[in-house]
This record gives C-alpha cells, structure tokens and sequence, in this order.
C-alpha cells in the first residue's frame, strides 16, 4: 500500500474511532481493509466476497482457485480469473473430470494461468471427486452447504482481531477432514475456511463495513440447497 494512502487510512481511522480491519473506500464508506487495496479487491469485496453461493460451478471453481493460490496471493488468482476460466472449460466439472494428460500439457503451456503442475492435476482430480459428491447428494452445493455452520457456532461480533485469531473453523476442519476422505486434494482447514468466507457460508466482513449488512439479508434471503 502506498505510503500516503496508509497515511490517511490510519488518520480515518484514529479519526473515527473505526476497528483496525475497517478503511474508507474512494466513496468513503468504511469497508473491510483489505477490500480497499486494488480496484480488483474493491470489487471482488463488494460484490462477492461473502454473498452465498449455491451454484456448482462456481463452487468448484472457488475450491480450484483456492488450490493454485497456495504460496500466492488471491490478488494474483483473481487477475488470472478469467484465464483460469478459459483455460479449465468454464470450470464445468464434468468437462474438467475428462481432461487428459493432452490437456495437463496444454495447461503447462498456458501462460495465462499458474502452470504447476501439482495443481492442475489437483484440479482434475477435485472435478472428479465433486462428481462423484454429486452423485451422492444431489449438488456439490447441497453437500457445501451442510457444512453451514449454526447461528450459535459464530460470535457475536465479527472483528479484524477475532478473524487474525481464527484463520480456521470446527466446520471448516470438518469439511476438510471429509473431503480428504473423498479423495480431494488441496482442501486444508485454513484453505475451507477461505472458501466458506468467500462463498458465503459465514458473513465474514467485520462489524462496520458497509458490505455486512447486503452480505447478511442475501445470506437471510437463500434457499439452502436440500
């Protein structure tokens, strides 16, 4: 972050009285910091981050990008979305479940991409996997979202000391615990609980972003996939 611009972020700040993890967006609305960074974050912040998911592609998608981000930065992942979407049809999973090793070459060479090859070859693997969960029960979505952690499981207020402190969850350890067992790969419990955060399974922007409380009625408003 720019010197200037961590400057008056701080003077906000100390100004108002906001929470450490709080910082003024371009419109000066207080949002979580970190959505504040890039233009990619403040929309990805606004617009995703958060708000609950249920369908599978983009779920198996989130799970992919989660995967190549390891060792990296969600800015990185998110610059090459799009690519990452060209490069793995759509993230359709029954289209990436029938890559070969033709198409693990082709991927190598995409530069377009992160081109390792552990976790292309993840990602091949996980589309399978996620066949076979919706095989089982009904929707990759469905079996996600039994994993939704209760009202009583969460805390009461969301802070940016609290989320330092917990870069995990019970229900993400849980999730990722099965799907290990499932055979998918790249799916630890602080790589789950970034992918509940970011799909919606928890409301995650700290007390006083101005997201919380759209991220909270879209979250009011779902039908949980039976």
């Amino acid at each position: 972050m720019d010197v200037t611009v961590r400057a008056a972020r701080d003077a906000f700040v100390h100004a108002s009285g906001m929470d450490e993890g709080l910082a003024p967006g371009e419109d000066g609305r207080p949002r979580c910091a970190w959505g504040t960074s890039t233009p990619e974050y403040v929309a990805y912040h606004d617009a995703e981050w958060g708000f609950p998911v249920v369908d599978d592609r983009r779920l198996f998608e989130k799970i992919c990008l989660e995967g190549f981000q390891s060792g990296l930065s969600w800015l990185t992942i998110l610059r090459k979305r799009e690519a990452f979407r060209l490069a793995f049809a759509g993230f359709d999973p029954e289209q990436v479940a029938a890559f070969g090793d033709d198409d693990v070459t082709r991927l190598l060479g995409d530069a377009g991409i992160i081109r390792h090859a552990g976790k292309i070859r993840s990602a091949i693997n996980n589309a399978r996997c996620v066949l076979d969960v919706v095989d089982e029960h009904g929707s990759f979505a469905a079996y996600v979202w039994s994993f939704e952690p209760a009202v009583d499981d969460r805390p009461g207020s969301i802070t940016w000391s609290w989320l330092r402190a917990n870069p995990t969850s019970p229900a993400s350890v849980a999730m990722a615990k099965d799907l290990k067992r499932r055979g998918f790969s790249f799916v630890g419990p602080t790589t789950i609980y970034a992918f509940m955060q970011a799909m919606g399974l928890v409301n995650d922007h700290v007390d006083g972003c101005c997201v919380r409380e759209q991220a909270e009625s879209a979250r009011a408003a779902l039908v949980r996939p039976a």
